[in-house]
């Protein structure tokens, strides 16, 4: 096993984001990593040891004297280890800025925070876009299938590199939410206390739809070349790019879309009477299917939207979602918010009655929000005013110095 640190500070292109500068990220990201030979393979759920494994990751923060401070973020679907800092491939602040940082409910003067790309990822860890070392070409449909719990299971390979025995949390929105319960599930020693936000214990049929309908755009694209487009030098933008488009759908509201674009037409008077973006909510999802095609790689969309599809916790445990909890001293904190109806709140209520069931300590909010999934990304007091409790609560019961008042 070997670590590198390769914190290239160079600033993103100033053109713009690049897809090829996004394929360099795949094997020499601007982040720390840990590679893993092949004496230590990761065993995946599909029953085949993944070897030469690589992890990238960002920590923000200090760890104390007795490594007892930290805590993992886990991200959702597209995000990366980038939480808290510029994106070096589109020059944007991280995704979850709303929370992390100095004086933030995720204290980055207060805690150690670790945040991971996860396996099957496009930013340094491995994925089908990485090199793999028996071809010296990228993986492409020959990265094996992975599961949310191989992504858990790397994960805590990092966390035995960087010395973290037991974590003071595990935080995390929408597939991230996924990690944290599969966290609380698989090394419950280990987690102090869990913050899953809207997400469920499993993915439901609904949502495996609309990945579906994701993965086919992509497949269809004639660049996709049965996976391998990177050794042919092209790149399905336009399946890619679709698929973009009507997930991002699911992760609005009606109501937040309505607030923001209404029928309102884009930079017109009168309709064209074709099939231009007439619309501005036209204009803003072709948008967001653009830009994600720049940053994102196909096979690893399918990837990860196939890995939130196996996620059911319960089908682990004979079928019974209290099961992944028994005896957990874990401290969760369960969040949804109202107009999300890509994970409802009927599915955090699930996750609450079955660790109520296993008698874990566990408080539920549902927040009251327009914004739809995406609320846990956003600006919401209430959900910073919780996270900033629930951690502050975990903290003193952990044993860890009171919070410095401002």
């Amino acid at each position: 096993m070997t670590s590198s640190v390769q914190q290239d500070n160079t600033p993103p292109n100033a053109a713009g984001p690049s897809a090829a500068q996004a394929r360099r990220e795949a094997d020499d990201p601007h982040s720390p990593v840990v590679r893993f030979g092949a004496r230590n393979p990761l065993k995946l759920d599909a029953g085949v040891e993944l070897a030469h494994l690589q992890i990238a990751y960002q920590t923000y923060g200090e760890p104390n004297a007795a490594r007892s401070n930290a805590i993992l973020v886990c991200h959702a679907l597209t995000g990366d280890q980038h939480a808290a800092s510029l994106n070096p491939v589109t020059g944007k602040p991280g995704w979850w800025e709303t929370l992390v940082g100095p004086g933030k409910p995720i204290d980055t003067e207060r805690f150690y925070v670790i945040c991971a790309n996860v396996l099957g990822g496009c930013m340094g860890t491995t994925g089908p876009s990485s090199t793999n070392p028996a071809t010296g070409q990228p993986y492409g449909l020959d990265m094996p299938v992975v599961t949310i719990r191989d992504m858990v299971n790397a994960q805590a390979m990092l966390l035995d590199h960087l010395g973290i025995d037991k974590l003071l949390c595990v935080a995390g929105g929408s597939m991230g939410g996924m990690q944290v319960l599969q966290w609380a599930a698989s090394y419950p020693e280990r987690v102090f206390s869990a913050l899953p936000i809207a997400t469920g214990a499993r993915h439901s049929a609904q949502n495996i739809a609309f990945h579906e309908v994701g993965r086919q755009a992509v497949m269809a694209d004639p660049d996709w070349r049965g996976g391998r487009y990177l050794a042919d030098g092209v790149t399905p933008h336009r399946g890619l790019a679709v698929a973009r488009m009507a997930a991002h759908i699911t992760y609005m509201s009606d109501q937040s879309l309505h607030n923001k674009f209404g029928r309102r037409l884009q930079n017109r008077e009168m309709p064209t009477f074709g099939f231009d973006a007439d619309f501005q909510v036209e204009s803003y999802l072709r948008h967001q299917g653009e830009s994600f095609v720049q940053r994102f790689d196909p096979n690893s969309y399918l990837y990860v939207t196939r890995a939130m599809d196996y996620f059911d916790l319960a089908a682990d445990h004979d079928g019974v979602l209290a099961n992944a909890f028994r005896g957990s001293k874990t401290r969760f904190c369960v969040v949804s918010f109202t107009s999300d109806w890509l994970f409802p709140t009927e599915d955090s209520r699930a996750i609450v009655h079955a660790l109520n069931a296993s008698g874990a300590n566990v408080s539920f909010t549902e927040i009251d929000s327009d914004k739809g999934h995406d609320a846990f990304l956003l600006h919401e007091p209430e959900l910073t005013a919780i996270t900033r409790g629930f951690l502050d609560s975990a903290a003193r019961a952990f044993g860890l110095p009171a919070a410095r008042q401002a």
